[in-house]
């Protein structure tokens, strides 16, 4: 970690809490034309954005500073030649990339054939390495940056035998990701310094902990004429509270991001708990290589572009794999075709959303686009000129244009997409492009056949009752105090709201108190590190939604009719009957395994290990005798049984289902007495609950 400028995870920090919010824009011809001129356009677009980045503790060390641009043929071939002395094959017979290496020339050796070497496991030929040139001085970089600098240097790759288009993009994808793998995982003093910028036969990334000003002096290749371009990405980062570093500098290898991707922690971990269902007849056994799909250590953009480009490389097209990830709100848009709400439906199936605030720019060589999340919390403004250019950017005024030369101009909508289709030569519209992914595929009449709603299931069991002769005994085993009811369980049924009693929590931490206290009281709630307007699903009906879809998954990177079959529930608390309608379920081949997690109270503390255990295996168990829901239940508690707490238990489940790649493979729901509080719920949720029945609490 010391190599990428940052310190090792110590107290409050952490490096896997890196996050950013900064400029993003492109520069576009919209016909597909090539030119320098574009290169200059995003050059002038970027010095425009540099108050959107940030420095340390220099003036003169950024943040990070890119620029993502089309593969410039011309230019690599000259350099490769003059350089090299080879010849480049065609456009899309080869491919480059810039790669971040140790400044130790051994290790910086070792990590190029390690390269080499996956290359030629892959079937592809390594045609040279070309140093980059870069002028750290000319350029001003501050002492903070060039200690922390890395050797750059450019990669060529030609297509092995049997190697074209879409499948050489692939293999470059399983070199670059086994490469990591290899380089980063090692424990040599320099590994974290490898980082491949990109490695693809049509886009190319330059970046660097630099700032907006220093990018173009620093790179010299761009300010080549012959480096010719039909788009430009360009990104001024701001390390929210973070670290820069130089492989977290932006455009990434498909996006450049300005925000936060405030939901990164549960995305992260239910990506981690999917791969261990996901194949791909594209990749066949090359698939184990390019997992774990999320890199260690990346920021919230990194792990969102490694999401996207996974997507992109298995099948899927570049906006609809966006759109999969950021969809629009779209389950209370009443004006919504129902084609588009059934894609979207759909794929809430198999993905929940990434949520921002966020405004994404992307590109894949063949379309550039941008979009904002359903909250539509932060600006992006476009200009569309008569000469055919395409100007995005987080605010306006970052180009000079001539005011004549204005066709039209406009700005990013919550949810909506901005694309342009280099292919077709012209901006695809929102509502266009959404019709056409949502067409692909029949999904209204997956949906209407294989969904089960909560509704759809007969009351096959009696619901359990409220047992008034044990009330009492239940509420002190479980921690209830005569404040519980006063002041939280008694306002929210009168009130309906989770009630407030001050401006803060002032409680002392669970950890210095020398009282009994509930595990839950451990945890507190992580805030977003950007201010944003207050968000809840009561003032923001309109883009919020708690229903929600239980039960196996299947292949993320399956788009077939049974990934549709799952119970769908209105939000995640189950009144007792709804439980049991679940619990009883015979429903087309549903059925639910009740698992007990109290243990004897004989066994006193030690009795708490051999349950999680026992409770683990059960549900295991569970998945092997073909059941698609678990009920961990502590209804048994009583005066010789214990109950494990809820939340011990339902994290030890889902975390040794994701250990066994098993976690996907079957829906988590709680029977407890234990949750009461909001904050009890959103933590049961955090560590794996599909559902909860808080049979106490009612």
């Amino acid at each position: 970690m010391r190599y990428r400028g940052l310190p090792p995870r110590r107290g409050l920090y952490d490096p896997g809490d890196e996050k950013e919010s900064c400029g993003v824009g492109f520069v576009a011809h919209i016909k597909g034309q090539q030119s320098h001129q574009v290169i200059l356009d995003a050059a002038e677009v970027l010095e425009s954005m540099k108050h959107r980045g940030a420095c340390g503790c220099e003036a003169n060390t950024g943040d990070g500073a890119g620029m993502l641009t089309a593969l410039p043929h011309r230019f690599l071939a000259r350099v490769a030649r003059e350089d090299l002395g080879v010849e480049l094959p065609g456009p899309g017979e080869y491919a480059a990339g810039n790669f971040f290496l140790p400044t130790d020339a051994a290790e910086r050796e070792r990590a190029k054939q390690v390269v080499a070497s996956v290359a030629a496991e892959q079937g592809q030929r390594i045609l040279g390495w070309r140093r980059v040139p870069t002028d750290a001085s000319g350029a001003d970089i501050g002492p903070s940056a060039r200690a922390t600098e890395p050797v750059t240097e450019q990669l060529f790759v030609a297509a092995g035998p049997g190697s074209s288009g879409e499948a050489f993009e692939r293999q470059l994808y399983v070199i670059r990701k086994q490469a990591g793998h290899r380089l980063r995982g090692s424990g040599r003093s320099q590994a974290e310094m490898f980082h491949a910028c990109s490695l693809s036969t049509k886009v190319l990334v330059y970046k660097g902990q630099l700032t907006a000003e220093q990018l173009r002096p620093y790179y010299r290749d761009l300010s080549s004429a012959d480096y010719e371009s039909h788009l430009a990405m360009v990104h001024s980062r701001f390390s929210t509270n973070t670290f820069p570093s130089w492989d977290r500098a932006q455009p990434n290898r498909f996006m450049a991001h300005n925000g936060e991707i405030n939901t990164l922690r549960g995305n992260m971990n239910w990506m981690r708990a999917r791969e261990g269902v996901v194949r791909s007849d594209l990749f066949g056994a090359d698939l184990e290589k390019v997992l774990p799909v999320v890199e260690p250590g990346g920021s919230d953009s990194g792990t969102f572009d490694n999401v996207l480009e996974f997507l992109l490389m298995t099948g899927r097209l570049l906006q609809e794999a966006i759109v999969m990830m950021i969809p629009e709100a779209w389950q209370t848009h009443e004006s919504m075709h129902p084609d588009r709400k059934a894609f979207y439906e759909f794929h809430s199936c198999l993905m929940e959303p990434w949520d921002g605030p966020a405004s994404i720019a992307f590109t894949d060589g063949r379309y550039i686009g941008a979009v904002l999340d359903r909250n539509g919390l932060r600006p992006s403004r476009y200009y569309v000129t008569h000469d055919d250019r395409v100007i995005m950017a987080s605010e306006v005024g970052v180009l000079e244009l001539d005011p004549a030369n204005i066709k039209h101009k406009g700005r990013l909508q919550a949810g909506r997409m901005f694309l342009v289709d280099f292919e077709r030569g012209r901006i695809v519209a929102d509502e266009e492009l959404k019709r056409e992914i949502s067409a692909r595929r029949p999904y209204r009449r997956w949906l209407s056949r294989q969904v089960i709603d909560l509704s759809d299931l007969e009351l096959a069991g009696q619901p359990r009752g409220f047992d008034p002769e044990t009330l009492l005994a239940r509420m002190q085993a479980f921690g209830f105090t005569s404040e519980t009811l006063s002041f939280l369980l008694i306002p929210m049924v009168e009130e309906k709201r989770d009630p407030v009693g001050s401006m803060g929590n002032d409680t002392e931490l669970a950890c210095l108190s020398d009282q009994p206290l509930m595990i839950y009281d451990y945890f507190k709630q992580l805030f977003a590190q950007v201010t944003n307007p207050s968000i809840d699903s009561i003032r923001e009906e309109v883009i919020m939604s708690l229903e929600c879809f239980m039960g196996p998954e299947g292949n993320l990177l399956d788009a077939v009719e049974g990934q549709a079959n799952r119970l769908r529930v209105p939000h995640p608390i189950l009144s007792n009957e709804e439980l049991a309608a679940i619990q009883h379920m015979r429903h087309r081949g549903w059925r639910t395994r009740t698992v007990d997690i109290t243990y004897p109270r004989s066994e006193g503390a030690a009795g708490i290990p051999r349950a999680l255990d026992r409770i683990c295996e059960e549900a295991g168990a569970a998945i092997e005798g073909g059941y698609k829901l678990v009920l961990l239940s502590d209804r048994a508690v009583g005066p010789d049984r214990v109950a494990v707490s809820a939340l011990l238990a339902c994290g030890a489940v889902h975390h040794h289902l994701v250990r066994q790649s098993q976690r996907t493979r079957i829906g988590i729901i709680l029977e407890t007495g234990e949750a009461r509080e909001v904050h009890h719920f959103c933590l049961l949720v955090g560590y794996g609950a599909d559902a909860i029945n808080p049979y106490l609490a009612f």
